[in-house]
């Protein structure tokens, strides 16, 4: 199957879950989502932790180029979105309270590009997490009532 294609897969795929995560009653439990917060790992690459950094950055590479088609895809719906640096809020966890998910995405992904979803009262943000090289890189989606601090 040609890339190209293949990645259109995905990235229908990847809208699809979008869809049901903004628009799905939020979980009543706690867990790895909770009441107000939803969170799904789009792609993850498997034994990166602490292995050949050229790998790593290549799966780095690869996954932003999902999120860049995810965003435009995001954009023809919502506009454009916001461009948010998560170094500025990792380094306000220091010295006052960011509620999550905000703080735990900014301990894992550098930047996010976020959305308001339109009618639904919900926040998204999509970010490529690779902070951690003790970690896997993942793709995530975040869709969560908590508006960014």
């Amino acid at each position: 199957m040609a890339a190209g294609l293949l990645e259109g897969m995905d990235i229908a795929r990847h809208l699809a879950l979008i869809d049901e995560l903004c628009f799905r009653p939020f979980p009543a439990e706690h867990g790895p989502s909770r009441p107000g917060l939803v969170k799904a790992v789009l792609e993850s690459g498997h034994g990166l932790c602490g292995g050949d950094p050229g790998e790593r950055a290549v799966t780095v590479e690869q996954y932003e180029k999902e999120r860049d088609a995810l965003c435009e895809r995001l954009a023809e719906r919502w506009g454009e979105p916001a461009l948010w640096n998560l170094q500025t809020v990792l380094l306000r966890t220091e010295r006052e309270e960011i509620p999550e998910p905000w703080a735990a995405l900014s301990a894992r992904a550098r930047v996010a590009y976020l959305w308001e979803a339109q009618g639904t009262g919900r926040w998204l943000a999509l970010a490529v997490a690779d902070r951690d090289e003790t970690d896997e890189v993942q793709l995530l989606v975040v869709v969560t009532e908590e508006a960014p601090p």
